[in-house]
């Protein structure tokens, strides 16, 4: 029997690596350089928006598979809400989850800060991979315009993802459809707000980043839930799928 603790520690462990894996890849990879050949020269062998897109994509996906069948492999709170809403999951475990994801977020970025802080001359305040809005986004956009982006992307993402899951959806296959819709999320996203669509990956970065990151992390998590609660709403009304969840 999978009890509610079980179900915790997997989404524990899920958010730890999908912040990791994701946040990881941008602080440590995306711009990485090296000095090859005779001359010494800096060449750039980072992996870039791209890389770090598909790094993102991954964490779900190996995940899913991972603890799927554990926990549901939310590793997002506004996945749970909107999950929730869609009549997918009981709103009893909807607090315990969150708590723990957040949790994991922020263990996820203290091991991260650990291995960057290796390096001479980093600072955690520069940015850490953290979201913003305003001059602490990468692209100079507004307050609006990552509000739009923010929620918008996370509909598209609860669709996907109630979409993928759906019983009368191919067997088997959800993890990949649901990792792909993040990647591809995070290449429309990432100049416009370093792309959250989860709380919990903003708040353990930014409890690192600390300053206007950590200020701005409110955004991170209004916008995500707002987002969540509408595309579970657009599936359930489009869908035609019955309240499967034991929600009180």
């Amino acid at each position: 029997m999978i009890t509610l603790p079980k179900k915790l520690a997997a989404e524990f462990i899920g958010t730890f690596w999908l912040v990791l894996g994701g946040c990881g890849s941008a602080v440590l990879a995306a711009a990485f350089l090296a000095d090859l050949g005779a001359d010494k020269t800096a060449f750039h062998i980072g992996i870039g928006l791209v890389g770090v897109s598909f790094a993102f994509g991954l964490t779900v996906l190996t995940m899913a598979y991972a603890i799927g069948h554990i926990s549901g492999c939310h590793l997002n709170p506004a996945v749970s809400v909107g999950l929730t809403i869609g009549g997918r999951f009981s709103s009893k475990e909807l607090v315990p989850y969150i708590i723990a994801q957040t949790l994991g977020g922020i263990a996820g970025a203290g091991v991260l800060y650990i291995i960057a802080s290796g390096q001479a001359g980093f600072d955690a305040s520069a940015g850490f991979a953290s979201n913003g809005f305003g001059e602490l986004s990468p692209g100079g956009y507004s307050m609006v315009s990552v509000l739009v982006a923010e929620v918008v992307l996370t509909a598209f993402f609860l669709f996907v993802i109630l979409g993928a899951t759906d019983g009368r959806a191919p067997a088997g296959f959800a993890p990949i459809p649901i990792g792909f819709c993040l990647t591809l999320i995070h290449l429309i996203s990432i100049p416009v707000s370093n792309t959250s669509v989860n709380p919990a990956r903003s708040l353990g970065t930014a409890v690192f980043a600390g300053g206007g990151y950590l200020a701005q992390s409110w955004l991170f998590w209004v916008a995500p839930i707002i987002g969540a609660v509408i595309g579970a709403i657009i599936y359930r009304a489009i869908s035609g799928e019955a309240d499967t969840s034991s929600a009180a």
